[in-house]
Protein backbone atom coordinates (compact mmCIF):
# COMPACT_ATOMS: atom_id res chain seq x y z
CA UNK A 1 0.00 0.00 0.00
CA UNK A 2 1.25 3.51 -0.97
CA UNK A 3 1.16 5.11 2.35
CA UNK A 4 1.54 8.39 0.81
CA UNK A 5 -1.76 7.80 -1.31
CA UNK A 6 -4.21 10.52 0.08
CA UNK A 7 -7.80 9.07 1.29
CA UNK A 8 -10.51 9.59 -0.85
CA UNK A 9 -13.86 10.63 0.58
CA UNK A 10 -15.95 11.46 -1.92
CA UNK A 11 -17.68 8.37 -2.23
CA UNK A 12 -17.99 7.58 1.85
CA UNK A 13 -21.58 8.37 3.08
CA UNK A 14 -21.76 7.93 6.78
CA UNK A 15 -24.64 9.48 9.34
CA UNK A 16 -22.12 11.94 10.78
CA UNK A 17 -20.47 13.21 7.77
CA UNK A 18 -23.17 15.55 6.90
CA UNK A 19 -23.00 16.72 10.20
CA UNK A 20 -19.25 17.35 9.94
CA UNK A 21 -20.06 19.55 6.97
CA UNK A 22 -22.88 21.47 8.19
CA UNK A 23 -20.80 22.78 11.32
CA UNK A 24 -17.90 24.22 9.18
CA UNK A 25 -17.83 27.37 7.65
CA UNK A 26 -18.04 28.34 4.19
CA UNK A 27 -20.52 25.62 2.62
CA UNK A 28 -19.09 22.94 4.98
CA UNK A 29 -15.33 22.64 3.29
CA UNK A 30 -13.43 19.67 5.12
CA UNK A 31 -10.40 21.72 4.28
CA UNK A 32 -11.03 24.00 6.70
CA UNK A 33 -9.74 22.13 9.62
CA UNK A 34 -6.10 22.66 10.07
CA UNK A 35 -5.27 20.04 12.55
CA UNK A 36 -3.17 22.32 14.02
CA UNK A 37 -4.04 21.14 17.44
CA UNK A 38 -5.45 24.21 19.27
CA UNK A 39 -8.92 22.80 19.87
CA UNK A 40 -6.93 19.80 21.95
CA UNK A 41 -4.37 22.36 23.65
CA UNK A 42 -7.89 23.93 25.37
CA UNK A 43 -9.81 21.36 25.87
CA UNK A 44 -9.39 19.51 29.87
CA UNK A 45 -10.77 16.24 28.50
CA UNK A 46 -8.07 15.35 25.96
CA UNK A 47 -6.84 12.20 26.85
CA UNK A 48 -9.92 10.53 28.13
CA UNK A 49 -10.95 7.44 26.45
CA UNK A 50 -8.34 8.13 24.05
CA UNK A 51 -9.89 11.14 22.43
CA UNK A 52 -10.01 14.63 21.97
CA UNK A 53 -11.56 17.46 19.91
CA UNK A 54 -9.57 16.93 17.06
CA UNK A 55 -9.44 12.92 17.10
CA UNK A 56 -13.56 13.28 17.16
CA UNK A 57 -13.39 15.53 15.02
CA UNK A 58 -11.13 13.27 12.08
CA UNK A 59 -12.88 10.13 13.15
CA UNK A 60 -16.72 11.52 11.80
CA UNK A 61 -14.95 12.31 8.51
CA UNK A 62 -13.38 9.40 7.90
CA UNK A 63 -16.55 7.72 8.58
CA UNK A 64 -15.91 5.89 12.06
CA UNK A 65 -19.70 6.15 13.04
CA UNK A 66 -19.41 3.27 15.04
CA UNK A 67 -17.04 3.98 17.19
CA UNK A 68 -17.97 7.70 17.83
CA UNK A 69 -21.57 6.63 18.39
CA UNK A 70 -20.37 3.92 21.30
CA UNK A 71 -17.64 6.24 22.88
CA UNK A 72 -18.73 7.56 26.49
CA UNK A 73 -16.34 10.48 25.59
CA UNK A 74 -19.06 12.69 24.46
CA UNK A 75 -20.74 12.36 27.97
CA UNK A 76 -17.09 13.68 29.20
CA UNK A 77 -17.07 16.21 27.16
CA UNK A 78 -18.73 19.43 28.59
CA UNK A 79 -19.74 21.18 25.68
CA UNK A 80 -17.94 24.11 26.97
CA UNK A 81 -16.93 25.12 23.70
CA UNK A 82 -13.38 26.12 24.40
CA UNK A 83 -12.29 24.59 21.35
CA UNK A 84 -14.16 26.52 19.47
CA UNK A 85 -12.55 29.71 21.11
CA UNK A 86 -9.01 28.43 20.23
CA UNK A 87 -9.73 27.50 16.77
CA UNK A 88 -8.26 29.79 13.75
CA UNK A 89 -10.72 28.33 11.70
CA UNK A 90 -13.94 28.34 14.34
CA UNK A 91 -15.12 24.99 14.03
CA UNK A 92 -17.75 23.91 16.23
CA UNK A 93 -16.88 20.62 17.34
CA UNK A 94 -18.87 20.82 20.56
CA UNK A 95 -22.43 21.36 18.15
CA UNK A 96 -21.19 17.91 16.74
CA UNK A 97 -20.62 16.01 19.87
CA UNK A 98 -24.26 17.54 21.22
CA UNK A 99 -25.78 15.83 17.45
CA UNK A 100 -23.60 12.76 18.58
CA UNK A 101 -25.51 12.63 22.21
CA UNK A 102 -28.43 13.16 20.49
CA UNK A 103 -28.09 9.89 18.49
CA UNK A 104 -27.81 7.93 21.47
CA UNK A 105 -30.79 6.09 21.64
CA UNK A 106 -32.51 7.84 24.76
CA UNK A 107 -32.41 4.69 27.13
CA UNK A 108 -28.96 4.17 26.79
CA UNK A 109 -27.76 7.95 27.54
CA UNK A 110 -26.38 8.31 31.15
CA UNK A 111 -29.31 7.72 33.32
CA UNK A 112 -28.62 10.80 35.65
CA UNK A 113 -28.97 13.25 32.76
CA UNK A 114 -32.00 11.54 31.53
CA UNK A 115 -33.36 11.29 35.02
CA UNK A 116 -33.22 14.95 35.74
CA UNK A 117 -34.64 15.68 32.21
CA UNK A 118 -37.65 14.15 33.31
CA UNK A 119 -38.26 15.78 36.79
CA UNK A 120 -37.81 19.03 35.05
CA UNK A 121 -40.23 17.96 32.48
CA UNK A 122 -42.86 16.31 35.41
CA UNK A 123 -42.10 18.76 38.38
CA UNK A 124 -40.59 22.08 37.20
CA UNK A 125 -36.99 21.29 38.78
CA UNK A 126 -33.82 18.56 38.08
CA UNK A 127 -34.33 17.39 41.85
CA UNK A 128 -37.86 16.15 41.09
CA UNK A 129 -40.25 17.99 44.10
CA UNK A 130 -43.95 18.29 43.39
CA UNK A 131 -44.81 21.83 43.17
CA UNK A 132 -46.78 21.39 46.37
CA UNK A 133 -43.54 20.49 48.00
CA UNK A 134 -41.38 23.44 46.50
CA UNK A 135 -44.42 25.99 47.58
CA UNK A 136 -44.48 24.82 51.06
CA UNK A 137 -40.47 24.64 51.24
CA UNK A 138 -40.58 28.77 50.35
CA UNK A 139 -43.15 29.32 52.95
CA UNK A 140 -41.42 27.01 55.63
CA UNK A 141 -38.39 28.80 55.03
CA UNK A 142 -39.69 32.58 54.91
CA UNK A 143 -41.44 32.18 58.27
CA UNK A 144 -38.16 30.69 60.02
CA UNK A 145 -36.00 33.56 58.75
CA UNK A 146 -38.83 36.39 59.30
CA UNK A 147 -38.51 35.56 62.98
CA UNK A 148 -34.65 37.32 63.09
CA UNK A 149 -34.87 41.24 64.28
CA UNK A 150 -35.19 43.27 61.28
CA UNK A 151 -36.29 40.95 58.68
CA UNK A 152 -40.30 40.89 59.59
CA UNK A 153 -40.75 41.84 56.28
CA UNK A 154 -38.42 39.44 53.95
CA UNK A 155 -40.95 38.31 51.02
CA UNK A 156 -40.17 35.61 48.94
CA UNK A 157 -43.23 35.60 46.62
CA UNK A 158 -44.92 32.83 44.21
CA UNK A 159 -46.65 33.59 41.23
CA UNK A 160 -47.37 37.34 42.05
CA UNK A 161 -49.00 38.95 38.92
CA UNK A 162 -47.40 41.84 37.71
CA UNK A 163 -44.21 41.65 39.91
CA UNK A 164 -41.15 43.70 37.47
CA UNK A 165 -38.82 40.24 38.36
CA UNK A 166 -39.11 36.73 37.65
CA UNK A 167 -36.68 34.79 39.17
CA UNK A 168 -36.10 31.00 38.51
CA UNK A 169 -34.01 28.77 41.50
CA UNK A 170 -31.97 25.61 41.07
CA UNK A 171 -33.71 23.19 42.74
CA UNK A 172 -30.70 21.76 44.58
CA UNK A 173 -31.24 24.54 47.27
CA UNK A 174 -34.79 24.01 48.26
CA UNK A 175 -34.06 20.34 48.64
CA UNK A 176 -30.72 19.74 50.24
CA UNK A 177 -29.73 23.37 51.63
CA UNK A 178 -32.82 25.38 51.84
CA UNK A 179 -30.84 28.53 53.78
CA UNK A 180 -28.93 29.00 50.89
CA UNK A 181 -32.01 30.56 49.40
CA UNK A 182 -32.28 33.48 52.38
CA UNK A 183 -28.79 35.69 50.69
CA UNK A 184 -30.43 36.04 47.83
CA UNK A 185 -33.75 37.31 49.13
CA UNK A 186 -32.37 39.40 51.74
CA UNK A 187 -30.10 41.20 48.37
CA UNK A 188 -33.13 41.68 46.69
CA UNK A 189 -34.80 42.83 49.99
CA UNK A 190 -32.44 45.45 50.71
CA UNK A 191 -32.78 46.85 46.88
CA UNK A 192 -36.36 47.23 47.24
CA UNK A 193 -36.89 44.50 44.24
CA UNK A 194 -40.41 43.79 43.04
CA UNK A 195 -39.93 40.18 42.42
CA UNK A 196 -41.72 36.67 41.94
CA UNK A 197 -40.61 33.26 41.81
CA UNK A 198 -42.69 31.04 39.14
CA UNK A 199 -44.65 27.87 40.25
CA UNK A 200 -44.18 26.36 37.40
CA UNK A 201 -40.39 25.43 35.52
CA UNK A 202 -39.36 27.52 38.39
CA UNK A 203 -35.94 24.85 38.21
CA UNK A 204 -32.66 26.67 37.70
CA UNK A 205 -31.37 24.38 35.69
CA UNK A 206 -32.31 22.20 32.86
CA UNK A 207 -30.41 18.78 32.15
CA UNK A 208 -32.84 18.14 28.81
CA UNK A 209 -30.31 20.43 26.76
CA UNK A 210 -27.63 18.42 28.24
CA UNK A 211 -29.30 15.02 27.58
CA UNK A 212 -29.56 16.27 23.82
CA UNK A 213 -33.50 15.73 24.19
CA UNK A 214 -34.54 19.10 22.44
CA UNK A 215 -38.11 17.61 22.36
CA UNK A 216 -38.15 18.53 26.33
CA UNK A 217 -35.77 20.79 26.00
CA UNK A 218 -37.83 23.40 24.33
CA UNK A 219 -41.21 22.40 26.35
CA UNK A 220 -38.88 23.54 29.49
CA UNK A 221 -38.28 26.89 28.11
CA UNK A 222 -41.34 27.57 26.43
CA UNK A 223 -43.24 26.69 29.45
CA UNK A 224 -41.52 28.89 31.56
CA UNK A 225 -41.50 31.71 28.96
CA UNK A 226 -45.13 31.58 28.86
CA UNK A 227 -45.66 31.49 32.72
CA UNK A 228 -43.77 34.61 32.66
CA UNK A 229 -45.27 36.50 30.33
CA UNK A 230 -49.02 35.09 31.74
CA UNK A 231 -47.37 36.84 35.37
CA UNK A 232 -46.66 39.95 33.18
CA UNK A 233 -43.13 39.92 34.62
CA UNK A 234 -40.65 42.62 32.83
CA UNK A 235 -37.45 40.62 33.30
CA UNK A 236 -36.70 37.13 33.87
CA UNK A 237 -33.60 36.73 36.19
CA UNK A 238 -31.83 33.60 35.99
CA UNK A 239 -30.06 32.70 39.17
CA UNK A 240 -26.56 32.14 40.28
CA UNK A 241 -26.24 29.06 37.44
CA UNK A 242 -24.14 29.17 34.18
CA UNK A 243 -26.23 26.18 32.43
CA UNK A 244 -29.68 27.31 32.87
CA UNK A 245 -29.04 30.47 31.54
CA UNK A 246 -27.46 29.07 28.90
CA UNK A 247 -30.39 26.65 28.53
CA UNK A 248 -32.90 29.60 28.75
CA UNK A 249 -30.67 31.92 26.08
CA UNK A 250 -30.08 29.51 23.50
CA UNK A 251 -33.21 27.71 23.51
CA UNK A 252 -35.32 31.04 23.01
CA UNK A 253 -33.45 31.21 20.21
CA UNK A 254 -33.19 27.94 18.93
CA UNK A 255 -36.64 27.08 19.33
CA UNK A 256 -38.18 30.34 18.08
CA UNK A 257 -40.22 31.01 21.28
CA UNK A 258 -41.97 33.96 21.40
CA UNK A 259 -42.27 36.31 24.77
CA UNK A 260 -42.07 39.69 26.10
CA UNK A 261 -39.56 39.95 28.75
CA UNK A 262 -35.88 40.75 28.75
CA UNK A 263 -33.69 37.74 30.60
CA UNK A 264 -30.93 39.05 32.01
CA UNK A 265 -28.56 36.85 34.96
CA UNK A 266 -28.21 38.21 38.37
CA UNK A 267 -24.78 39.10 38.02
CA UNK A 268 -26.18 41.57 35.84
CA UNK A 269 -28.19 43.00 38.48
CA UNK A 270 -25.75 42.74 41.37
CA UNK A 271 -23.42 44.73 39.21
CA UNK A 272 -26.11 47.25 38.27
CA UNK A 273 -27.49 47.69 42.16
CA UNK A 274 -24.05 48.28 43.54
CA UNK A 275 -23.29 50.95 40.93
CA UNK A 276 -26.70 53.12 41.74
CA UNK A 277 -25.65 52.44 45.35
CA UNK A 278 -29.02 50.39 46.32
CA UNK A 279 -26.69 47.59 47.08
CA UNK A 280 -23.93 49.50 49.94
CA UNK A 281 -21.00 46.52 49.65
CA UNK A 282 -17.62 47.27 50.85
CA UNK A 283 -14.46 45.28 51.96
CA UNK A 284 -14.37 47.06 55.65
CA UNK A 285 -14.86 43.37 56.88
CA UNK A 286 -11.61 41.59 54.96
CA UNK A 287 -9.01 43.01 58.01
CA UNK A 288 -6.81 39.47 57.26
CA UNK A 289 -6.49 40.30 53.69
CA UNK A 290 -7.90 37.02 52.52
CA UNK A 291 -7.48 36.47 48.89
CA UNK A 292 -10.30 35.50 46.82
CA UNK A 293 -10.41 34.05 42.73
CA UNK A 294 -13.40 33.58 40.35
CA UNK A 295 -14.66 30.42 38.19
CA UNK A 296 -15.75 32.16 35.01
CA UNK A 297 -19.22 29.85 34.31
CA UNK A 298 -18.38 28.89 30.70
CA UNK A 299 -22.56 28.58 29.61
CA UNK A 300 -22.58 31.92 30.93
CA UNK A 301 -19.23 33.87 30.01
CA UNK A 302 -17.58 32.33 26.93
CA UNK A 303 -21.45 30.83 25.52
CA UNK A 304 -23.74 33.64 25.87
CA UNK A 305 -22.77 37.12 27.15
CA UNK A 306 -18.98 36.98 26.69
CA UNK A 307 -16.40 39.14 28.27
CA UNK A 308 -18.86 41.89 29.76
CA UNK A 309 -20.45 39.68 32.26
CA UNK A 310 -17.25 38.64 33.58
CA UNK A 311 -16.39 42.16 33.96
CA UNK A 312 -19.20 43.10 35.74
CA UNK A 313 -18.76 39.84 37.89
CA UNK A 314 -15.08 41.04 39.01
CA UNK A 315 -16.14 44.45 39.44
CA UNK A 316 -18.51 42.92 42.23
CA UNK A 317 -16.43 40.93 43.51
CA UNK A 318 -13.87 43.30 44.35
CA UNK A 319 -15.96 45.55 45.61
CA UNK A 320 -17.16 43.17 48.40
CA UNK A 321 -13.30 41.86 49.22
CA UNK A 322 -11.19 44.66 48.18
CA UNK A 323 -9.51 45.30 44.78
CA UNK A 324 -6.38 44.20 46.28
CA UNK A 325 -7.62 40.79 47.20
CA UNK A 326 -8.84 39.60 44.14
CA UNK A 327 -6.41 37.21 42.09
CA UNK A 328 -7.48 36.58 38.96
CA UNK A 329 -6.82 32.70 37.32
CA UNK A 330 -4.97 32.38 33.78
CA UNK A 331 -6.38 32.18 31.78
CA UNK A 332 -9.62 33.75 32.64
CA UNK A 333 -12.85 35.47 31.49
CA UNK A 334 -13.88 33.97 27.96
CA UNK A 335 -10.57 32.39 27.63
CA UNK A 336 -11.16 30.20 30.92
CA UNK A 337 -11.37 26.59 31.18
CA UNK A 338 -14.08 24.58 31.88
CA UNK A 339 -14.27 22.84 35.78
CA UNK A 340 -15.17 20.15 34.23
CA UNK A 341 -18.70 19.60 36.20
CA UNK A 342 -20.65 21.12 33.49
CA UNK A 343 -22.87 19.39 30.34
CA UNK A 344 -24.16 17.01 32.56
CA UNK A 345 -21.27 15.61 34.14
CA UNK A 346 -21.62 15.46 37.43
CA UNK A 347 -24.72 13.25 36.73
CA UNK A 348 -22.85 10.77 34.57
CA UNK A 349 -21.01 7.89 36.02
CA UNK A 350 -17.63 8.94 35.10
CA UNK A 351 -16.79 10.48 38.13
CA UNK A 352 -13.10 9.37 37.88
CA UNK A 353 -12.60 10.87 34.28
CA UNK A 354 -14.36 14.04 35.59
CA UNK A 355 -12.10 14.57 38.29
CA UNK A 356 -9.00 14.20 35.47
CA UNK A 357 -10.50 16.95 33.57
CA UNK A 358 -10.93 19.21 36.42
CA UNK A 359 -7.06 18.54 37.30
CA UNK A 360 -6.58 21.65 34.97
CA UNK A 361 -8.87 24.05 36.97
CA UNK A 362 -7.33 22.97 40.31
CA UNK A 363 -3.80 23.52 39.40
CA UNK A 364 -5.60 26.93 37.79
CA UNK A 365 -7.20 27.33 41.54
CA UNK A 366 -3.88 26.37 43.30
CA UNK A 367 -1.33 29.09 41.42
CA UNK A 368 -3.39 31.74 42.68
CA UNK A 369 -3.05 31.19 46.02
CA UNK A 370 -6.23 32.08 46.68
CA UNK A 371 -8.26 31.55 50.05
CA UNK A 372 -11.68 31.73 48.14
CA UNK A 373 -13.17 30.88 45.19
CA UNK A 374 -16.38 32.31 44.31
CA UNK A 375 -18.53 30.14 41.89
CA UNK A 376 -21.54 31.28 40.64
CA UNK A 377 -22.88 28.44 39.16
CA UNK A 378 -24.30 25.53 40.80
CA UNK A 379 -22.33 22.82 39.20
CA UNK A 380 -19.20 24.78 39.20
CA UNK A 381 -19.14 25.07 43.12
CA UNK A 382 -19.80 21.42 43.53
CA UNK A 383 -16.97 20.13 41.02
CA UNK A 384 -14.61 22.88 42.47
CA UNK A 385 -15.26 21.35 45.95
CA UNK A 386 -15.02 17.72 45.00
CA UNK A 387 -11.65 18.94 42.84
CA UNK A 388 -10.18 20.47 46.76
CA UNK A 389 -11.58 17.28 48.51
CA UNK A 390 -9.98 14.96 45.57
CA UNK A 391 -6.34 16.86 45.79
CA UNK A 392 -6.23 17.99 48.57
CA UNK A 393 -6.62 22.02 48.17
CA UNK A 394 -7.13 23.99 51.28
CA UNK A 395 -9.37 27.05 49.68
CA UNK A 396 -13.38 27.30 49.98
CA UNK A 397 -15.77 27.27 47.46
CA UNK A 398 -19.02 29.78 48.16
CA UNK A 399 -21.73 31.65 45.72
CA UNK A 400 -21.32 35.09 44.88
CA UNK A 401 -24.33 36.10 47.33
CA UNK A 402 -22.37 34.86 49.89
CA UNK A 403 -19.73 37.14 49.89
CA UNK A 404 -22.59 40.53 48.90
CA UNK A 405 -24.13 38.96 52.33
CA UNK A 406 -20.93 39.10 53.89
CA UNK A 407 -19.48 42.52 52.72
CA UNK A 408 -23.11 44.17 53.62
CA UNK A 409 -23.28 42.39 57.54
CA UNK A 410 -26.12 40.57 56.92
CA UNK A 411 -25.16 37.24 56.45
CA UNK A 412 -26.20 34.74 59.15
CA UNK A 413 -24.92 31.81 61.05
CA UNK A 414 -27.24 29.34 59.27
CA UNK A 415 -26.36 30.94 55.95
CA UNK A 416 -22.48 29.97 56.45
CA UNK A 417 -22.40 26.59 55.11
CA UNK A 418 -19.81 27.28 52.67
CA UNK A 419 -17.73 30.21 54.40
CA UNK A 420 -17.64 28.88 58.07
CA UNK A 421 -16.12 31.45 60.10
CA UNK A 422 -14.68 34.16 58.12
CA UNK A 423 -15.43 37.21 58.41
CA UNK A 424 -16.74 37.53 61.93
Amino acid sequence: MDVGMAIDLSERKTELLDKVKAILPEGGNLDLCLTCGCCVSGCPASGLEGLDPRKFLRMAVLGLDDEILSTPWVWMCTICSRCVYACPMKIDIPKLVYEVRAMWPRDKRPTGIRRSCDFHVKTGGAMGISKEDWIFVINDVLEEFRQEPGWEDLQAPIDKEGAYYCLNQNSREPVTEPEEMVPLWRILHIVGADWTYPSEMWGGENYCMFLADDKNWEYTVRTLAKKVDDLGCKVLVNTECGHSFHAMYAGLKKFNIPHRFEFKSIIELYAKWIREGKLKVNADWNKDGLKFTVQDPCKLVRQSLGDPIAEDLRFVIKKCVGEENFVDMYPNKSDNYCCGGGSGALQAPYSEERRRYGRTKFNQIMETGADIVITPCENCLSQILDLCEKYGGKYKTVHLWTVICLSLGILSEKERAYIGNIGL
